[in-house]
């Protein structure tokens, strides 16, 4: 019976994995999927039994979902980045940047 409950989990995570809008959320899920499936292998294989496996899949799912939310890339609007400048006085201020900066003229 538990290992139909870990089947059942592994299909609805798919579904939800699917149903993700931004890039973090599918990275998040897609990092879930793999985990979970990693995590149930190496459960299996160090414990040998179906509670081993359940446990190595959820602990697997749930490391590769972290690992894949702080893994996205973060987009980089204009205004955003601060950068520091040299006023004529020789006084250093920080600033959001300008678009030297963006277009690499810096």
């Amino acid at each position: 019976m538990t290992f139909h409950k870990a089947i059942a989990a592994v299909l609805m995570t798919a579904a939800l994995a699917g149903c993700a809008q931004t890039e973090g959320q599918q990275r998040a899920g897609t990092g879930a999927l793999i985990g979970g499936a990693g995590g149930a292998l190496v459960g299996q294989a160090i414990g040998g039994n179906t509670k081993s496996t359940v446990i190595g899949a959820a602990s697997g799912a749930l490391l590769g979902a972290v690992v894949g939310s702080a893994t996205t890339p973060q987009p980089q609007r204009r205004g955003e980045q601060m950068c520091r400048y040299q006023d004529r006085d020789g006084r250093i201020y920080t600033a959001p940047c300008d678009d030297r900066y963006y277009n690499g003229d810096y």
